[in-house]
């Protein structure tokens, strides 16, 4: 169907990159771990994993169970043909291991948090689990069609960057070691919510791109993370509730502090609900419009001892 809901946004904007999003949840039920969705509580496993027993749930994933998921890549692939990238995605183990160990969607993260102390083997055995099934589904769906790879560790930031370091980056880092070695054409973008004290240690994952939420400046992430690292983002999605001159600023803005080689424009986190299409269909209007001579000339005129 021409007028199908999945395929509006990209015949209404014509991004640059399209993405099919459900749910990083998706692939739990391939490796053990079913869960429903409810209206109000969202996402929830009726048999999260807390001991050595529950852990005899788990099995290697079956990408048969996930066919939709590379037929739904395949059809974007061919519909949006050279003209735009399609990104696959995937939740880090870590995110993925906080539903399985809590049950349902937290705000204190108390339980898994408390098992990285109490029952550390338990927990280490889901993260490598976790580990190898999203590798293996990272590969599916570059397989598929996927140019590009976005991994949200949406749940890292809840961690202190000392455990995050422990528990969640080498994790990650195995993941991309693999991939890397797999699919070395396939770029990999890792974002996490709250990041700003964990962008020097997302960087030594060894992905490609940095996703900043907007909580960081850009200017400020920029600097701490070099020029040799693309970084993707991060104007405040409530930027598109604004006047669109306050939007076009920091859109401006944004891809200045971010300097003239390897930014991907985009917002610091997904388009909020109720969002105005016409403030969307503005925000790609001045992406293109963008002129990088004079916007860099300018800010150059303006901060002669900047260094980028």
């Amino acid at each position: 169907m021409d007028d199908a809901p999945g395929r509006k946004p990209w015949k209404a904007f014509r991004p640059d990159g399209v993405i099919i999003f459900s749910d990083i949840l998706t692939p739990l039920p391939a490796f053990g771990v079913p869960f429903d969705i409810e209206d109000v509580r969202g996402p929830v496993i009726s048999s999260p994993i807390h001991s050595e027993e529950d852990l005899n749930s788990l099995h290697p994933i079956d990408l048969d169970k996930l066919s939709f998921v590379g037929e739904s890549l395949k059809i974007l692939r061919q519909e949006v043909g050279g003209h735009a990238a399609v990104l696959g995605f995937v939740g880090a183990p870590w995110t993925i291991a906080t539903y399985i160990v809590e049950g349902c969607t937290t705000r204190t993260y108390s339980k898994i948090k408390s098992m990285c102390h109490t029952e550390p083997h338990v927990l280490r055995t889901l993260l490598s689990h976790l580990t190898r099934a999203i590798t293996d589904y990272i590969i599916y769906q570059v397989q598929s069609g996927a140019h590009c790879i976005q991994i949200f560790d949406s749940w890292g930031g809840q961690l202190p960057p000392d455990m995050w370091e422990h528990w969640s980056k080498p994790y990650i880092k195995e993941i991309v070691d693999v991939v890397k070695k797999r699919c070395p054409e396939t770029p990999l973008v890792l974002y996490i919510n709250g990041n700003g004290g964990l962008l020097e240690r997302m960087k030594d994952t060894g992905v490609d791109v940095i996703g900043l939420d907007w909580t960081v400046d850009m200017a400020d992430g920029r600097r701490r993370l070099g020029s040799g690292i693309s970084v993707q983002g991060n104007v405040d999605p409530a930027y598109l509730f604004s006047p669109f001159n306050a939007l076009t600023e920091e859109i401006q803005r944004v891809v200045r502090c971010a300097g003239p080689r390897r930014h991907i424009l985009n917002l610091g986190h997904g388009v909020l609900v109720g969002t105005p299409e016409e403030a969307v269909a503005h925000f790609f209007e001045v992406a293109r419009s963008l002129e990088f001579e004079t916007l860099f000339r300018d800010k150059s005129a303006e901060e002669p001892n900047l260094v980028v």
